[in-house]
């Protein structure tokens, strides 16, 4: 017998089984259908989220700009002795929107700023204050993060739908040995226990 005979018959076993059932082969096939779909389906859909999620962020990139801004009152540090140079906290500040308007509003600003400091603000083409959107680094980073989410929630329910299916093959194959053992039992003659 050849070498790759000799592995597919190995491979197939459960095919040549005799105490095999109809249930254990649509188990097989079920465990092959479940890898296939997290394999596949999860690599598609890993991609797919990725490359959303990186097509908003470079949206985002593209709409919004940062525009000077001057701070209307003061920022205190925190009186609890425990900051950081990072450490922000909402505050008014004014700037010029596209359209040449004056516009007031609150947003995020380094604490320990005096008020008449100078700081960048974002906008988006409305001239409404929005978040600074992510650089190219951090976009990549939450696509790829996005991406793997996605995966993994494909993952999860393909994994949970192939569990359940298996939990009612062993219902029934454990209702079938009832069964027949109910048949096949009394001819054993006396029974323990």
């Amino acid at each position: 017998m050849g070498r790759g005979r000799q592995g597919r018959k190995r491979f197939w076993r459960w095919r040549s089984n005799p105490l095999r059932r109809r249930d254990d082969i649509a188990e097989a096939w079920v465990v092959l259908a479940v890898w296939i779909l997290v394999l596949v389906g999860g690599t598609i859909v890993g991609l797919a989220a990725a490359h959303a999620t990186a097509s908003t962020l470079d949206r985002q990139r593209a709409d919004r700009h940062s525009v000077p801004a001057v701070l209307l009152a003061d920022v205190p540090r925190p009186t609890s002795g425990k900051w950081s140079s990072g450490d922000k906290d909402l505050a008014k500040v004014r700037w010029r929107a596209p359209d040449g308007s004056v516009r007031v509003d609150r947003t995020l600003v380094t604490v320990g700023l005096r008020v008449g400091s100078r700081v960048v603000v974002w906008e988006d083409a409305r001239g409404t204050l929005v978040t600074e959107p992510p650089g190219p680094t951090e976009a990549t980073l939450e696509a790829a993060v996005m991406g793997g989410f996605a995966a993994l929630a494909l993952a999860g329910s393909v994994c949970a739908t192939g569990a359940l299916v298996r939990r009612r093959l062993d219902q029934r194959r454990m209702a079938g040995w009832d069964r027949e053992w109910d048949l096949v039992g009394p001819r054993w003659g006396h029974r323990t226990g």
